[in-house]
């Protein structure tokens, strides 16, 4: 990982945009109290087509480079032959192998199901159903549609192990998994791993569960934090359930991450899990938190002796504001935009002189 205090932003469309200017508004040197170098890549629908994606591979090599990147939610055209999405490009090219997402409880916010412990999903970034090939034979009733599917060890390991060392790290229940019963060979792969990252981190809680049931049982969990490894597809929809228990998507970041060769985090990409909700646009109404959070995210893993203070700040700052009833309209609240900004920014700035003054 790169010891320059470097975010390439990757600017993006609509709603997604204008969020992304919040996170960087907080992450201002006058609120953080140091200095962030930001270089900037339109990866807006406009530009991706005008560059033929040529940026989407600039800004990844610049990602690689500095090893963070914060992202705008991006249009995808549904049109066959168009630019596609940028986030197929930016995962190949920092080879990037796990996706993050935790749901956490929103102070205020009533959790489906009684979820109050913190549930993150582990899934892999690149194979299983996205990507595939795809084909139909026939004609009629007769026509049969194939996919051809698939996942590689080396993403398998880099799922289980980063799975077992954030449960870990959040003293929590490594749980869940694959379809290994119905299918030994293809999704067996990623529960052997798992169970091999078991015998390595003993200490960890281990639970696996097929995917049915786990979906099943989350309903149910009322008290274990949980980390849940699972296949790319899998988890997508997963983590986006698991989100939504706690109240809103928008109440949590996203972390695509590739490593090096013993598993450290090499390349980090932060955004929002939710897209560029059109509707929302310009209106001022939009709830900035998940890309607020992924800018938090970020500074965790900066070489800089500040960084973790300002993370934690920024963390503590958010959920407060949305404890003491400064809400957007997707919470239950009134606020706009930008004055949740301005209340997160005024805590950060009030806790990090605080703290400074303590010497904490």
């Amino acid at each position: 990982m790169s010891e320059k205090n470097t975010i390439v932003v990757l600017e993006g469309d609509q709603t997604g945009q204008d969020l992304l200017e919040e996170a960087l508004r907080v992450l201002s040197p006058d609120v953080i109290g140091f200095d962030i170098e930001f270089k900037h890549f339109d990866l807006s629908l406009e530009n991706r087509r005008q560059t033929k994606n040529e940026v989407v591979h600039e800004a990844a090599r610049a990602m690689k480079e500095s090893g963070f990147g914060l992202k705008a939610a991006t249009v995808t055209p549904e049109v066959q032959g168009d630019v596609g999405s940028p986030n197929a490009i930016l995962r190949k090219e920092i080879d990037g192998k796990v996706i993050i997402r935790s749901g956490r409880r929103i102070p205020g916010i009533v959790p489906i199901g009684g979820t109050f412990a913190p549930i993150s999903v582990i899934r892999m970034a690149v194979g299983d159903a996205y990507g595939a090939k795809e084909w139909r034979e026939g004609e009629g009733v007769n026509e049969v549609s194939y996919r051809t599917e698939s996942i590689d060890r080396k993403t398998c390991r880099a799922v289980a192990e980063y799975t077992f060392r954030h449960a870990k790290r959040t003293r929590a229940k490594v749980f869940g998994g694959p379809k290994y019963t119905v299918s030994p060979i293809y999704e067996g792969m990623l529960k052997e791993e798992m169970d091999e990252a078991s015998k390595r981190y003993p200490d960890v809680a281990y639970e696996p569960q097929l995917i049915d049931a786990t979906y099943a049982l989350l309903l149910n969990n009322h008290g274990d934090p949980l980390v849940i490894p699972a296949l790319n597809r899998d988890g997508d929809c997963l983590s986006d359930m698991v989100l939504q228990l706690f109240g809103s998507i928008a109440g949590s970041e996203s972390i695509l991450m590739s490593f090096d060769d013993d598993f450290n985090p090499q390349t980090i990409m932060a955004e929002a899990p939710h897209g560029t909700a059109p509707a929302l646009y310009g209106k001022n109404v939009a709830n900035p938190m998940a890309m607020i959070l992924a800018s938090a995210s970020l500074l965790s893993h900066f070489d800089h002796p500040q960084a973790p203070s300002a993370s934690r700040a920024i963390y503590e700052a958010t959920i407060e504001t949305v404890k003491e009833g400064i809400r957007t309209a997707d919470l239950g609240g009134s606020s706009t935009t930008t004055q949740f900004t301005d209340e997160v920014i005024d805590k950060i700035q009030t806790k990090l002189e605080v703290w400074t003054s303590l010497q904490m």
